[in-house]
């Protein structure tokens, strides 16, 4: 019998916006949905973390001087609670069981952050949506992503993008620019490849936590990278 399987699939805020770029498109909601649905059917347990970048930045909103940086990172953090309980509404539409929990206490809405609840939520098959990024002003969503990843003790990270991998250069400005299947944590820290932030990348090396960089919007490649085809991604490790 094969071993359980877990994995943190890290989402970006931006994706959820669609071709408006700000707010919630539901159809892009349902459709992470449906993906995260084959993973669940395949006995992989799941927790996930959004980005805020469709609501607000909290750098963005702090670049001025009017708002604090440490002001404009919890805003951002209350961000990613209102894509939490969008994408837990979607996943339930479709018949999940699905919990919430935020780094920051707020009852009305969602369990606050329990390491060993969570773990019991995901041994029990409910996908965890971990919000409020790490409770913290100063960290972005990628290090909340590597950090719960470690905490739950997931086989790896999966940070579900625009691109379907890293490239040696941005390939959105260059159309030289090379795909890189695979690369080391120190290469991932290069200034010139953005995989994740160097705090993130740091920490997953720390803890030898694989990151999988692929495309979210190619269907079924999530549960593709579960079974261990990395043909449409990058792999950082």
């Amino acid at each position: 019998m094969m071993a359980k399987q877990r994995v943190l699939v890290k989402f970006s805020g931006e994706a959820l916006a669609g071709e408006s770029g700000y707010g919630v498109d539901t159809s892009i909601l349902k459709f992470i949905a449906e993906e995260i649905k084959q993973l669940i059917d395949s006995g992989i347990e799941v927790g996930v973390v959004i980005g805020g970048g469709n609501i607000i930045r909290g750098v963005t909103a702090a670049k001025d001087g009017i708002i604090k940086r440490t002001s404009g990172d919890y805003m951002g953090m209350l961000a990613t609670v209102i894509n939490a309980v969008a994408m837990q509404e979607a996943l339930e539409y479709l018949g999940m069981r699905v919990r919430v929990q935020s780094a920051i206490k707020m009852e009305q809405i969602c369990e606050t952050f329990i390491v060993r609840r969570a773990i019991r939520h995901l041994e029990k098959g409910r996908i965890v949506i971990f919000a409020a990024g790490t409770g913290n002003p100063f960290f972005t969503t990628d290090t909340a992503a590597t950090l719960r990843a470690i905490e739950i003790g997931a086989d790896m990270i999966i940070k579900a993008t625009k691109v379907d991998g890293v490239y040696d250069k941005d390939p959105n400005k260059y159309s030289d620019a090379k795909k890189l299947p695979t690369l080391s944590y120190d290469e991932a820290l290069a200034d010139n490849i953005k995989v994740m932030d160097d705090t993130s990348i740091a920490l997953a090396k720390e803890n030898k936590l694989p990151i999988v960089v692929c495309d979210m919007f190619k269907k079924g490649n999530l549960l593709a990278i579960m079974q261990g085809d990395y043909e449409k991604c990058s792999i950082v490790k």
